[in-house]
């Protein structure tokens, strides 16, 4: 299982780092919003454990985009915001869980276990698949026969970008038929 710590606070990643794994995960820590949204955006994590005061881009943003991009690897905030209406918006923006600093690593353990428990039976297909030719909506990478194919520009006529970015990511299978059958004619 691979879990993504978002955490600025050098010692606290690296608790968290070295908790886990002893536990067996294995664990990537990004320092700032921006490298965690890179990160989760590009490669795949069962958990998301995120700070919310990050420098650059905050949490609760790089939570909202995620989530409007159709992400639906569990989220875990750990933060020491601790105000109701913190940990309201936490949860509204996406978080599947919320857990305030200080916290006892024992709890945070069942909480992840909880979160990996439930994110094996939530997770949807994110990657679309038509003969050779592949799509993986969140880190929007499309390849042909096993090759990359750099996509700079929509097609006319096709789903644009933002229907991808639908509630909860999910399009007709008749439109994305359509789509991938004038992507590949594109593509030859």
């Amino acid at each position: 299982m691979r879990i993504l710590v978002v955490e600025d606070e050098t010692k606290v990643a690296r608790a968290l780092q070295e908790g886990l794994e002893r536990q067996q995960y294995e664990v990537v820590v990004a320092g700032t919003g921006e490298e965690g949204f890179y990160l989760v955006s590009a490669e795949e994590f069962d958990l998301v454990i995120l700070d919310l005061m990050l420098p650059g881009r905050d949490g609760l943003q790089v939570l909202g985009t995620l989530r409007k991009r159709g992400l639906v690897t569990p989220v875990l905030i750990l933060t020491a915001r601790d105000a109701i209406e913190d940990r309201v918006q936490g949860l509204d923006k996406g978080a599947d869980d919320y857990l305030v600093k200080p916290f006892a690593f024992p709890e945070l353990l069942a909480r992840v276990r909880a979160l990996l428990r439930r994110g094996r039976t939530q997770q949807v297909a994110l990657r679309l698949q038509l003969a050779d030719l592949e799509m993986d909506l969140v880190p929007r990478r499309v390849r042909r026969g096993g090759k990359d194919v750099e996509c700079t520009a929509s097609i006319p006529g096709t789903p644009k970008d933002e229907a991808l970015e639908s509630k909860a990511g999910v399009l007709p299978a008749a439109c994305l038929k359509a789509h991938f059958a004038s992507t590949s004619a594109c593509l030859h």
